[in-house]
């Protein structure tokens, strides 16, 4: 944990900005040597205009490396140049909304993280992430209860991100609705690299500032590599009330113990010491004000502070025959102080609100093998492992006074849940065409609560078990490298997460009797390849039955309640373009068609809320001469849903919206220079970025920001192998 009494950054946007934009010229002087090949490794041209050869990328997301070309699944992969070049490296969205099927919807709220759907799975969440499966360098950031939080994520350090869209409970489990699997950026081959970036902007609003510094260092020494990452991000935020600060500390080591088996470490630390929470607005109060905040979250100060420590360490071992296999151990603490705006049980008043605070403890066992079934090739491999993951929650509700808690203590619970999963997948080839992939697990998830409140006279101990068997099958057929079909059919099992289960209407303690888990069958049907060297494309059609679908009952002041609904429906469509008419040029393109109805009796026929149901995400990539490159991205959507019962429909984006960067990369003697200006929201568009599902009074509205303007340079130093 970082120390409170840290030195705190002089914080004026307007002092970053002009010393960011001194740094950067004073870093390119006249008559600078202009490389024509930098060696930066995010910034050069060859890692934005070189074609890919699909046939030649192995994902591992389907925890076996399998050719992208050939999985029988819709799987997309994010290169580091997609991730970080030019951009603010401060939200997902920035670089996952350029694949079909993802759909981010920010919040520009850092109190309760941006939501992401996959093929609707994510779409109910009002904070943090749900429904979706998200590892870092394979260790899981997604609990055993199926929450998920990013954290420990810092953008600007990951190298490669691989998404699988679709029910993936067979895989990994609980919450698999889909899969997003972050890799860190690995050590350099020389013996010492050192990269400095800083960053820094301002949007439209007077005082909407923010900045953000990082090192990545890299060394190698025999047998043993590591990386260090250290960033600290800091913004005023374009609302009222939504002040934020990130800190984040990343580190890394490999150490060979043979030519064939690997040890790994790996150290996340993070602090996050204010997230003010401006809350949902009405469409009068955005319509009047967009950058303003619910009264009641200032008047209350709504807020978080959240500190994270999570370490890993794993095994990994290969053996003459190509068998594998992995063992990684894993721990993670969290202390969570959370004052809501929802006013508490006992003793209300016009500044008192609920104080969230959780102290949390979790570990974790992720154990695979994978063998070859026979001596030759075309034997089937087999996959087999478990996943055991414990997690121990001390939570209490207090009363707090306008942030400040007192010492009114309303509830008091200790919570405990165990999530084991084995599993076993077979992949066969039986020749160079079909491959043929299959899948079965089995999850078991118990929850146990020790209420040790006694105010209330009553005791809400208790213990719930939920499971579920799980299982895949899907088959490609390799025509040739433009035409690669597939079909498969997947199923996925979600618990309630414990916030939602603990979270109850009537304000008792202990579990919801009436929530369980949800499932749900997934039927898909797609295409990849690659026509020619200069286009590749893919496309995917897919059904989803959903039964028992949690979904949100009622938001009351930033306090969220679920229920189990009948069925939903998610269908829809996904089509995903690249094209390079010249080597110096990449033009992307990724379409989401969404088709989310609910099924049931209550709300047959209604929108499922949070997802627009076409969604476009137009990219170009350019390198120009003399080192420059010019980037851009194009987002349109189309109106959402912001209610189960549709009577808030948040309007589309009109023409949409759009980002640019440009920027240089190139050696200066021994450095290599990056600098770059982005300008989000070019046309200074007004839209809504997100919805708060179902708020009360229709305040269900979360903007989104004018035009931002950045600058930032990314210095680096390599010695030589």
């Amino acid at each position: 944990m970082y120390p409170r009494s840290a030195p705190q950054f002089a914080h004026n946007a307007s002092a970053s900005l002009r010393w960011v934009v001194l740094g950067l010229l004073s870093l390119v002087p006249a008559g600078a040597s202009l490389a024509q090949q930098p060696t930066g490794a995010d910034t050069t041209a060859q890692d934005t205009a070189r074609v890919r050869q699909l046939p030649e990328l192995n994902v591992t997301v389907t925890r076996s490396a399998e050719p992208l070309l050939r999985v029988p699944y819709a799987v997309g992969v994010l290169d580091r140049t997609d991730i970080q070049r030019g951009q603010q490296t401060t939200g997902i969205d920035e670089a996952l909304n350029n694949l079909p099927g993802v759909v981010v919807s920010n919040r520009y709220n850092f109190s309760l993280d941006q939501r992401i759907s996959i093929r609707g799975f994510g779409s109910r969440s009002n904070f943090g992430v749900r429904g979706l499966k998200i590892l870092l360098d394979g260790v899981p950031q997604t609990l055993p209860d199926g929450q998920s939080q990013l954290t420990n994520i810092d953008f600007s350090t990951i190298e490669r991100a691989e998404v699988l869209r679709g029910a993936s409970s067979s895989l990994y489990g609980n919450a698999s609705g889909g899969v997003i699997s972050f890799q860190s950026q690995a050590a350099t081959a020389g013996p010492f690299a050192q990269t400095v970036r800083v960053q820094g902007g301002s949007g439209e609003r007077d005082g909407d500032d923010f900045y953000k510094w990082q090192t990545w260092t890299s060394g190698r020494s025999g047998r043993v590599s590591g990386t260090l990452s250290l960033s600290q991000f800091k913004a005023d935020g374009f609302r009222q009330h939504s002040a934020a600060e990130v800190r984040q500390l990343n580190a890394g080591a490999d150490y060979a113990i043979s030519g064939s088996t690997l040890a790994r470490l790996r150290l996340s630390l993070a602090d996050n010491p204010e997230a003010q929470n401006p809350g949902a607005l009405t469409l009068a109060e955005y319509l009047a004000n967009p950058d303003s905040a619910a009264s009641n979250n200032i008047r209350r100060g709504a807020d978080k502070d959240a500190q994270q420590h999570q370490l890993a360490f794993g095994l990994r071992h290969f053996d003459e025959a190509g068998n594998e296999y992995e063992a990684t151990v894993f721990g993670l603490l969290r202390d969570l102080a959370n004052p809501l705006a929802a006013p508490p049980d006992v003793n209300p008043g016009p500044t008192a609100g609920t104080y969230v605070a959780i102290d949390r403890a979790v570990g974790g066992v992720r154990l695979s093998a994978s063998r070859r079934l026979g001596p030759n090739s075309e034997a089937p491999r087999l996959t087999t492992g478990a996943d055991l993951q414990l997690m121990r929650d001390d939570r209490q509700n207090l009363v707090h006074d306008g942030g400040v808690p007192t010492s009114t203590v309303f509830l008091d619970q200790l919570e405990k849940i165990t999530e084991l999963g084995p599993f076993a997948q077979v992949q066969w080839s039986p020749n160079e065409r079909l491959l043929l992939s299959t899948g079965l697990r089995y999850d078991w998830v118990r929850f146990a609560l020790d209420d040790r409140y006694v105010g209330d006279g009553t005791d809400d101990s208790g213990a719930r078990t939920m499971s579920a068997l799980s299982a895949n099958v899907g088959a490609s057929w390799a025509f040739n490298d433009r035409f690669v079909p597939y079909v498969n059919v997947s199923t996925a099992f979600e618990t309630p997460t414990t916030t939602e289960l603990v979270n109850q209407a009537d304000g008792s303690g202990g579990f919801n009797p009436q929530l369980g888990p949800q499932r749900a069958v997934n039927y898909e049907i797609g295409a990849r390849g690659q026509p020619i060297p200069a286009v590749s494309y893919s496309v995917a059609f897919f059904l989803g039955r959903v039964t028992d679908a949690i979904v949100q009952q009622a938001e009351v002041g930033g306090r969220a309640f679920f229920r189990n609904a009948g069925r939903t429906h998610n269908d829809g469509a996904e089509v995903g373009l690249t094209l390079s008419p010249v080597s110096a040029l990449t033009l992307s393109a990724a379409y989401t068609y969404a088709r989310y109805r609910f099924a049931d009796e209550a709300l047959n026929g209604n929108r499922l809320p949070g997802v627009p149901e076409h969604f476009w995400r137009l990219g170009l990539r350019s390198i120009l001469p003399a080192g420059f490159y010019a980037d851009a991205d194009h987002t349109i959507s189309t109106s959402v849903a912001a209610d189960d019962v549709n009577t808030i429909i948040v309007p589309a984006w009109g023409a949409g919206v759009t980002n640019l960067r440009v920027g240089w990369a190139g050696d200066i003697g021994t450095l290599t220079l990056a600098p770059f200006l982005g300008l989000n929201n070019l046309w200074d568009r007004r839209y809504i970025g997100s919805v708060t599902l179902n708020g009360l009074g229709g305040r269900v509205i979360e903007p989104a920001p004018g035009r931002v303007v950045y600058v930032g340079t990314e210095i680096g130093y390599r010695a030589n192998p």
